[in-house]
């Protein structure tokens, strides 16, 4: 779990909130349950850090608030147009029982062990990310899909993943899919086999030669005529 430190702030003016940035914090709010929303600011650098995390926005993580540790969930983070800093956070206040509704990414595992990527197989993710209600407390990390043993074909539905009862996904009515294993869009075409190719060359030669001979079989001799062989071009050259 992910622990951050933050400090209360009273920054009444748009001022006192610029020179809070300028010296490397973030400002930031509590909401959420029956506690009153709390006014704090937090580190830039270590907020950069953990927001390159791609489940940053649906993880839980503690706040140390001068020194009273209290789980929240990132639900918002505002950038600045032209710099692209970020300038505020919003953090909701976990309190057991209320549920959100949170995107949580999907992970893959083991490419390794498919036999249909191992064929070439692409897998086609249709979604990277799934809506989900679910107790606040209650969050996961990820929803994981096992490619051992999958094969060119198969298809990964809402239902393949196991969730727990009180955590829905947004969606509802319908089996969605979320990711498929396809065939790979082109298929390289067998190369034919050397002797195959060397068979119907000389079958070729063969055929070429024989229908000289017939032609020529009667044709009375002339000066003009060249000698047997000379000048000719080899057959396979005449295509």
């Amino acid at each position: 779990m992910n622990l951050l430190d933050a400090n209360i702030r009273n920054t009444k003016t748009k001022g006192e909130l610029n020179s809070l940035r300028g010296n490397g914090n973030v400002p930031a709010i509590i909401y959420g349950g029956e506690a009153q929303n709390e006014k704090i600011s937090i580190s830039k650098k270590i907020l950069k850090s953990l927001s390159e995390s791609e489940n940053f926005l649906s993880s839980i993580i503690t706040l140390n608030v001068d020194g009273k540790p209290q789980k929240v969930l990132p639900r918002e983070i505002k950038y600045d147009i032209i710099s692209d800093e970020p300038i505020h956070v919003d953090f909701l206040r976990i309190v057991s029982g209320i549920k959100v509704r949170i995107e949580v990414p999907v992970k893959f595992l083991n490419h390794e062990k498919s036999p249909g990527l191992k064929k070439g197989g692409v897998l086609n993710i249709v979604r990277r990310k799934v809506e989900l209600k679910c107790p606040s407390e209650k969050i996961p990390e990820n929803l994981v899909i096992d490619l051992d043993g999958v094969d060119i074909g198969e298809s990964f539905k809402i239902s393949s993943i196991n969730l727990d009862d009180d955590v829905t996904p947004t969606i509802q009515g319908r089996d969605f899919v979320i990711a498929t294993l396809a065939a790979p869009t082109v298929m390289k075409e067998p190369e034919k086999p050397a002797e195959a190719e060397g068979t119907e060359g000389e079958e070729g030669a063969e055929g070429t030669e024989a229908a000289g001979e017939s032609g020529d079989k009667d044709k009375p001799a002339t000066d003009g005529d060249k000698k047997e062989g000379e000048d000719k071009k080899p057959a396979e050259e005449k295509k």
